[in-house]
């Protein structure tokens, strides 16, 4: 079958695009020939890694003192880019210092708020005085419990200026998440919002803190935010803790900082896996890994340039936060949305985007799939001439999400699926200005990135489903996993099925093309008669039916085999009868396979998903095969599990 090309950049778009002036300053450095051919150009960064990393450093401008030393090691994650190279994350992100707009705010109501690069400048300098008030010092763990707000990065940025770690939880998570995360990595401090709202709904954040403090006991000193517009919830004053309220560090007067710079390894932030088969392991991130990988991404990628707008719907608790952040180090303005994405108008972001000149939107896969249900969009509605780059992320996106973007939101737009994790705060596969846009499939992997499939012998495999793996090493593999005496967990997570080959856990293809399809996480995948079928086929089939809202597949071990149970969730006004489930079959084996067809399909009020809405087959197949979920902190819903417990449709 031919593969449907949906867009392409035009010849002037490439030439004024930042990959064009990359490869020129190749040119002019390492006599490298321009040829706009993508292909090659990530063959030379493949192959020349020291040069390619060194070279990230020099086009994108990075503030500090560059060694160029790559230390090479037999040992996958002991490699050493950039060896004894210091740098200040923060004064990268402090770029500019003028007027004009750095961060843009905006909750679910409409409440808006901007803030200068000046003023920025300004608040981190009060927030660096501050912590250095309270004794706090390099490697010291600054524990963040806020909504997606300004003052949220400005704390960021503050506790990455002085060399302390930053960790943050979205105001989502349950007390025992946050307990169960921050425990583990003893904060001196925390930082706290008031209350947040979430689909017209107030909810109380203040009321969890004696908890919190109770059962995490190396918190000195309290921080407490009140939400934009609103004033302070009183808090209830507990006994040998500081409690500092963001008015008053705001008052304080603003002494110019130096920025000390630190080593290219030092420790940035540390992030979470979700924690849906066991404690959260805590992720710690280096600051000049992070950064050079963001910027690489960011510019030659995703072609940000001075002044863009750039959004991404995130909580603080996802990688995608992290990610947004740094586009402030390309001279980029950054929009921050706080609350319910489709409150009181199922095209609130698209809104948003149109008014806040979005240069590139980043969204999930979910919630483009959500908006084509909806029906509300058309290209008249909104001109959004500003807008050069859809992002889509989170889970595969289907080739018919792909088609609605062309269709409905914009014609001329670089739709970038891309794909990565936190456990490398970045990506493995991304966009490209120099190829086609194919329907289904992400344009390639990333540059300076060895990306592969392995069938299970660890072999390459072309146009067949497999392992997706990095066979070289790169700047941001993690630091290591906090309280991980050798490596132990890390070796396990990311080295045990492959020898000396990063295993991430996503099952996917490579396309003759160069493209690649991911099909979900390998834990997931359905293996009906010793067969592995990736669960998106299902899905992308499943999504084109107007009666079902939602749904989700699992492969429950039945008979000495595996089957396919799919479960959906219902759009008002319909119900699963016989004819419809019939359709819903011939469907799926028509487009799919026999082999994907569902044994039984069911319908249920609700889905069990993570804090970042991603849904959770794994704990499902948990609950119906009788084991024990392990961590429901981990999810948003857990409640929603008590509905998939011992259904008698399935003891049949």
């Amino acid at each position: 079958m031919k593969s449907k090309i949906l867009w392409k950049a035009s010849r002037s778009k490439k030439n004024n695009s930042n990959l064009f002036r990359y490869e020129k300053f190749l040119s002019s450095k390492y006599n490298f020939k321009v040829t706009q051919k993508y292909k090659k150009l990530i063959k030379w960064s493949i192959k020349n890694p020291k040069k390619f990393w060194s070279s990230i450093w020099d086009f994108t401008k990075v503030i500090g003192i560059k060694n160029e030393r790559f230390e090479k090691s037999n040992v996958f994650f002991k490699n050493k880019f950039l060896k004894n190279s210091k740098l200040n994350f923060a004064e990268n992100l402090l770029i500019k210092n003028d007027n004009s707009k750095a961060i843009t705010f905006v909750s679910e109501n409409g409440f808006k708020k901007v803030r200068s690069w000046k003023e920025l400048n300004t608040n981190v300098c009060k927030i660096i005085n501050f912590f250095l008030s309270i004794k706090l010092k390099k490697k010291d763990r600054i524990a963040a419990y806020l909504p997606n707000l300004i003052e949220t990065v400005e704390s960021f940025i503050a506790t990455s200026a002085i060399g302390s770690i930053w960790s943050s939880c979205s105001p989502d998570f349950g007390s025992n998440g946050v307990i169960e995360r921050f425990s583990q990595i003893k904060p001196k401090v925390l930082i706290i919002c008031d209350r947040y709202f979430y689909n017209g709904k107030e909810i109380n954040i203040i009321d969890r803190l004696p908890k919190i403090l109770k059962k995490v006991k190396s918190i000195k000193s309290v921080v407490i935010i009140n939400y934009p517009g609103k004033p302070f919830l009183k808090s209830k004053k507990i006994k040998n803790i500081k409690f500092f309220y963001w008015n008053s560090i705001m008052k304080i007067k603003n002494k110019e900082i130096q920025f000390k710079k630190f080593d290219f390894e030092h420790e940035l932030a540390i992030l979470y896996s979700s924690g849906t088969t066991g404690k959260p392991k805590c992720i710690c991130h280096r600051s000049g890994g992070v950064l050079l990988q963001h910027l690489k991404e960011h510019q030659l990628h995703c072609d940000i340039k001075e002044n863009d707008n750039i959004f991404y719907f995130t909580t603080c608790g996802w990688m995608m936060w992290n990610w947004l952040v740094t586009a402030l180090s390309s001279k980029a303005s950054i929009v921050m949305f706080e609350g319910f994405p489709m409150y009181k108008r199922d095209d609130l972001l698209i809104k948003l985007a149109d008014e806040e000149k979005i240069t590139l939107f980043g969204v999930s896969a979910k919630y483009i799939d959500s908006l084509n249900k909806s029906k509300i969009l058309n290209k008249k509605k909104y001109k959004l001439k500003n807008l050069r780059t859809i992002c889509s992320t989170g889970s595969p996106l289907s080739e018919e999400g792909f088609n609605f973007i062309y269709k409905k939101v914009k014609k001329n737009v670089h739709l970038a699926s891309i794909s990565g994790g936190t456990d490398i705060v970045s990506c493995f596969l991304l966009g490209n200005i120099y190829e086609p846009v194919i329907a289904g499939e992400i344009q390639n992997k990333g540059l300076g990135m060895d990306v592969d499939i392995f069938d299970d012998n660890g072999k390459p495999i072309k146009n067949k489903k497999g392992e997706l793996v990095c066979k070289n090493a790169f700047p941001t593999i993690p630091l290591k996993f906090w309280n991980d005496k050798n490596n132990i967990k890390f070796k396990k997570s990311y080295f045990n099925k492959f020898n000396n080959v990063w295993h991430h856990g996503d099952y996917g293809e490579v396309k003759k093309s160069g493209g690649f399809v991911i099909y979900g996480r390998s834990d997931t995948t359905l293996n009906p008669g010793g067969v592995r079928l990736g669960t998106s086929e299902i899905y992308s089939e499943v999504e084109k039916f107007h009666e079902i809202k939602e749904s989700i597949v699992i492969g429950q071990s039945w008979d000495n085999d595996i089957r396919i149970i799919l479960f959906v969730i219902m759009n008002k006004n319909y119900k699963l009868d016989n004819e419809l489930i019939k359709r819903i079959k011939l469907q799926i084996r028509t487009n799919a396979s026999p082999r994907h067809v569902p044994s039984k399909i069911l319908t249920v009020s609700d889905i069990p998903r993570t804090k970042n809405g991603k849904i959770v087959e794994l704990a499902v197949k948990n609950i119906i095969e009788g084991n024990e979920i392990k961590n429901k902190e981990a999810l948003a819903n857990p409640e929603t599990l008590n509905e998939f417990k011992n259904l008698r449709e399935l003891q049949y």
